[in-house]
């Protein structure tokens, strides 16, 4: 199995990715639909681009789409496909919401990315600087086969490592295991989390304290508090005064309820409203 699409390849996305497949063993076709894209993309990567795609003689078809998308193009394409073609997708949402085509002949497997994690430390200063993966600093990814044979699994891993890379570390999940991670983990509570941290950061603000002298301090104690509480670091422990300050301040910051994120229907309405967010 050589021959791969990659749709959507002048979006943001499809360009992280493009450009690692670009020095893959992989034969990739590189397909996006809009023209100005295309152009962009020829452009930067000296790499053709096309807006016509022949799917029927393909091994597998990555599709770095936007989640509100993946189930139209996902039925758009299905009846091209020839049987045992593995569809990749980046996100669980829509696999997860049942928007991927009845079509038990193909293959469906996502792959998402955990991104750098701030306990990297990479020598090299663009490595350094790259947050979001796919641009020299290393990461774990995330992945599901959510039908298919077992070999396709490995099939999925080894691609994705490649358009992922460098990767560390490919831990497997099932497809209910992603969507707790995203949007769940990811999103609804930590983002949520960092962006109250922020708010506060203009809290402080508003009463007296510089912007950038809390913003340092915040992010400081963000690093070092984590290294604690993520056990990077062993033997060190949150002071008494800390653990006393987060006793008092948890019923004061967050709904004694907020577990039920977790619960199913919960995850379902989340994911619902950004597979079909307009």
């Amino acid at each position: 199995m050589n021959k791969v699409i990659l749709l959507g390849a002048g979006g943001k996305m499809g360009m992280r990715l493009a450009r690692n497949l670009s020095r893959s063993a992989y034969e990739v076709i590189y397909a996006e639909v809009n023209a100005e894209r295309r152009a962009a993309f020829e452009a930067e990567l000296g790499r053709t681009c096309t807006g016509d795609v022949n799917f029927s003689d393909c091994d597998a078809v990555i599709l770095a789409v936007p989640d509100n998308a993946i189930g139209r193009i996902a039925a758009q394409i299905a009846p091209e496909l020839r049987a045992g073609t593995v569809v990749i997708v980046l996100d669980a949402a829509a696999p997860y919401a049942g928007d991927m085509p009845d079509r038990s002949d193909l293959s469906y497997f996502i792959a998402h990315p955990c991104h750098p994690s701030m306990f990297n430390w990479e020598a090299d200063e663009t490595a350094a600087r790259d947050t979001f993966g796919g641009a020299g600093a290393r990461q774990a990814i995330v992945c599901a086969l959510m039908q298919g044979p077992e070999e396709h699994f490995a099939f999925g891993a080894d691609l994705a490592s490649c358009f992922y890379a460098p990767v560390s570390q490919v831990h497997r999940a099932t497809v209910e295991q992603m969507a707790i991670l995203e949007p769940v983990l990811s999103e609804t509570v930590v983002a949520t989390c960092l962006t109250l941290i922020n708010e506060a950061i203009l809290e402080a603000e508003k009463r007296g304290v510089p912007y950038v002298m809390a913003r340092d301090f915040t992010l400081g104690h963000i690093y070092a508090e984590s290294a604690i509480i993520f056990g990077h670091i062993k033997g060190t422990a949150m002071s008494d005064g800390c653990l006393k300050a987060i006793e008092d301040a948890k019923p004061k910051l967050l709904n004694p309820e907020w577990r039920q994120v977790f619960e199913k229907d919960e995850m379902v309405k989340s994911i619902k409203s950004i597979t079909q967010a307009v």
